[in-house]
């Protein structure tokens, strides 16, 4: 145990040791330059030239083209272009898909043979069998959910099974709601410029959309004060003048009966509390009075 701890003490003092090493001239032995160094002096500027040399080689592979050279480093440019032609194959591969369905099925119409219904994933759908349908034997309870069902959609709008509106341009087929129940005080005389209905109706009233829609004017002008107009299906548009408050902003949807202003008596063509209602049909006025019973 003592011998170990003398050899390791002996190592320490050799570390310690001081060493010169001088340069001398090989034909006169004139000393040039000499330098007065210890094994550890020698040992940390090793490590210290070895963690640099390791430093610098580092850097010199990560930040410069030099890595492209490094077997197995890849480029990331080269990457990003195997992944763009990548899914440029695919969606290849996909519309020649669509396209070989396609002619398959035009080639069973042809031939007059039944159509196939075939998706764009290439596997074909069974076709639905409605001859096997026998309304005759829909339950009670089945026809009275359906009634009570249309009840509540009397102001909604049609769609077709697609989720299109129906392409009906007659509104006499629309169940307009009443934008304010109250008394006719001015009827539509496009005539005298008055393209709409006057009703009189009690103070604070709220102000209703007649069908579903999206608000495409909310506004205040110097004639006909607090203006809110609604865009609806049908190429209908809803007018609402001389509010108090108007309680949508522009691009608002709105349902059927929703509150959208407060009645008023603003703007200077007005006499007193009331609502100054239009109805235009593809850009032309028509009567509010044949389509909604105040």
């Amino acid at each position: 145990m003592s011998t170990d701890k003398a050899k390791g003490s002996r190592f320490f003092r050799k570390l310690k040791d001081k060493y010169r090493l001088v340069i001398l001239n090989d034909q006169t032995f004139e000393e040039r330059a000499s330098i007065r160094l210890s094994r550890f002096n020698v040992y940390v500027l090793a490590g210290s030239v070895l963690i640099v040399l390791s430093l610098f080689i580092f850097v010199l592979i990560a930040f410069t083209p030099i890595k492209q050279y490094i077997p197995g480093y890849g480029d990331i440019g080269m990457r990003r272009s195997l992944v763009k032609l990548r899914m440029e194959a695919d969606s290849l591969t996909n519309q020649v898909r669509q396209q070989e369905l396609w002619i398959r099925n035009a080639q069973s119409v042809l031939s007059g043979q039944d159509s196939l219904s075939i998706d764009t994933t290439g596997f074909t759908a069974q076709s639905s069998k409605y001859d096997s349908i026998k309304l005759d034997e829909i339950p009670a309870a089945d026809r009275q959910l359906r009634e009570e069902l249309e009840k509540e959609d009397d102001y909604a709008l049609i769609f077709t099974p697609d989720g299109a509106p129906q392409k009906s341009q007659t509104l006499s087929n629309l169940k307009l709601f009443p934008p304010v129940l109250g008394l006719v005080s001015a009827s539509f005389e496009p005539l005298k410029a008055h393209y709409g209905t006057d009703v009189v109706a009690k103070e604070k009233e709220s102000i209703k959309s007649v069908l579903d829609g999206t608000v495409i004017m909310a506004d205040w002008t110097v004639e006909t004060g607090y203006v809110i107009a609604i865009q609806h299906d049908y190429n209908l548009i809803s007018i609402y003048k001389h509010n108090s408050v108007l309680l949508k902003k522009v691009g608002t949807f709105v349902k059927t009966g929703e509150a959208i202003a407060i009645i008023g008596n603003s703007g200077e063509q007005t006499t007193g509390p009331h609502l100054h209602f239009e109805l235009w049909h593809n850009g032309v006025p028509v009567n509010p009075e044949s389509y909604i019973v105040f």
